[in-house]
């Protein structure tokens, strides 16, 4: 047995990206704690069902003002009557703190819970059949489903891989630049691959490979380097998607959120000018965090550990051989994408069409870039993500989070002449730092952005106002493992402690909410989105 494991150590090549592939990576146990919320999750989640729709039934929502609701939901107050009203109302809470409660507790699978929610709201007819189902029709999940399928030819044809060996090699000359050079490489994959997961899988095994090279093995064998190359690609991967629209399924969801509250189009280009100069300044200032503040490096970590370790990131870009002609096509789509893209506002093109044509021209027969069968589509996240549009479409007919809201100022004494500046800071620091908390970026976008429309409309501001910069905050789920898919993934690589991830995470889950501060009164007012800034200073 001993034997064995030397021979394995021995055989292991730490240089070799194939190792660090995600189905390699160690599996990484529950904590007693993530096992006993997974044993109570079920039990807790039935209890609150019955408690809230059979036996508490919140008083705020037995006596709805039909004046206060949304167009929308005064039209079903008016079909449905008062007393039906009321119970779908009823209802619609239950199933969301079911929901809630089952996603946080991962009791069962992500999917499953979603399938749960879709068919309790039919069951409870707080929607009909034919709206609950076609959630998995709703554009933002076409958009999904057309940017795995471009995604899957970055990775088929070896494009992504070739631009960030070539960027390494090129531009990687010491460990600063390094770091560097995956912020750049990140913001560029964030432009064009809409999953972050996907970006996480993409650039793994090439910055593992770098670790090992400057000596971070992980283990018993961490150092800052490690912490660092890992930890700031976690912070680059979720940042860089908050600059675009498309950087991530909860952006677009935001997005229908918002436009479907407002009528109002919330373009590609839009959200790029909002966002993407922010979160390039915070990824700076997070590079600037770990290399200065809490993982800088000694002498011995700066200098490669393996001699002639970065050749052997030379001769991966040589095995990828001269461009070929088929990178060469995909390079020229995902450019004439992102351009059609960025200008959206102009010729009013949807962001999902545009992915459409895309996907259908990388499809075709002897003409596109990969087959069906070369498409990876996670049908799994497709299935979370329609209970989440459900769950939206629940919110809509209902009007809950508006009513919620109300009875909740109305309750905390919160008048109609509280200043802006206070639901601004509000709602942006329970955004940021509802990430210690909840596990999924599809979870806090359903619950926080209709908030903040709400509020918005209660104290007669433009929803944008507050609902906007809430949501440019989505991506902001680094400082844990379990607050997203590429959080949970890097932490298996052992390259860091919970307590490197937390202390770094939080620092910038601060600095994130002061960067949201200084923009609503600064760059934010300049585009109109906030009223008079955020305090009236400038």
């Amino acid at each position: 047995m001993v034997e064995d494991k030397v021979a394995k150590a021995k055989a292991f090549d730490p240089l070799d990206m194939n190792n660090y592939k995600i189905e390699k990576l160690p599996k990484r146990s529950k904590s007693k704690f993530e096992t006993f919320l997974a044993i109570i999750g079920a039990p807790l989640a039935i209890l609150t069902f019955i408690l809230i729709y059979f036996v508490a039934k919140p008083a705020f929502l037995l006596h709805i003002d039909p004046s206060s609701l949304s167009d929308y939901a005064r039209l079903v107050y008016d079909t449905m009557g008062s007393e039906e009203f009321s119970r779908i109302n009823i209802a619609m809470m239950a199933i969301f703190a079911v929901g809630i409660i089952l996603w946080m507790t991962e009791a069962i699978p992500n999917y499953l819970t979603s399938l749960i929610i879709i068919i309790s709201l039919v069951l409870t007819e707080v929607l009909s059949e034919k709206e609950a189902y076609a959630q998995l029709g709703h554009k933002v999940m076409w958009l999904n489903i057309m940017s795995f399928v471009l995604a899957s030819m970055l990775v088929k044809t070896g494009l992504a891989k070739r631009f960030a060996l070539w960027f390494i090699v090129h531009f990687g000359k010491n460990s600063s630049s390094l770091f560097l050079s995956f912020l750049v490489i990140n913001v560029v994959l964030s432009a064009f691959v809409s999953a972050t997961t996907a970006k996480a899988a993409i650039l793994l095994p090439i910055f593992m490979v770098i670790a090992a090279i400057y000596g971070a093995r992980g283990g018993d064998n961490k150092n800052n380097f490690g912490r660092n190359i890992v930890l700031q690609n976690l912070f680059y991967i979720n940042i860089g998607a908050s600059g675009f629209l498309t950087g991530s399924g909860a952006n677009l969801l935001a997005a229908s959120l918002i436009i479907g509250a407002t009528g109002v189009d919330l373009f590609f280009s839009d959200w790029m000018m909002g966002n993407f100069p922010v979160a390039v300044g915070l990824m700076l200032i997070g590079y600037l965090v770990a290399t200065r503040i809490f993982f800088p490096l000694k002498k011995e970590e700066r200098a490669p550990q393996i001699e002639g370790g970065m050749d052997r990131l030379k001769e991966e870009l040589g095995k990828l051989g001269k461009i070929s002609f088929e990178e060469k096509k995909a390079t020229v789509l995902f450019l004439a994408i992102l351009l059609f893209w960025a200008t959206d506002k102009y010729h009013g093109i949807s962001p999902t069409a545009i992915a459409f044509i895309g996907a259908i021209i990388a499809l075709l027969p002897r003409i596109g870039i990969v087959n069906w069968n070369d498409v990876d589509i996670p049908w799994h996240l497709m299935l979370f993500s329609a209970g989440a549009y459900t769950l939206g479409a629940g919110f809509k007919a209902t009007d809950l989070p508006s009513l919620s809201v109300n009875a909740t100022f109305e309750a905390l004494g919160i008048g109609d002449g509280t200043p802006f500046w206070a639901l601004y800071l509000l709602l942006t620091f329970t955004m940021v730092f509802s990430a210690l908390i909840f596990q999924s970026k599809t979870m806090r976008t359903m619950i926080f952005v209709p908030i903040a429309l709400g509020v918005a409309i209660r104290f007669g501001y433009s929803p944008l106002s507050l609902a906007l910069p809430v949501a440019f905050l989505i991506e902001h789920v680094y400082a844990l493992p379990f607050n997203s898919k590429p959080a949970a993934l890097l932490y298996e690589t052992d390259q860091y402690s919970l307590t490197d991830t937390f202390k770094y995470g939080v620092t910038m889950l601060f600095i994130g909410w002061f960067m949201s501060i200084l923009m609503g009164e600064t760059w934010y007012r300049y585009l109109d989105i906030t009223p008079d800034g955020v305090f009236g200073i400038f």
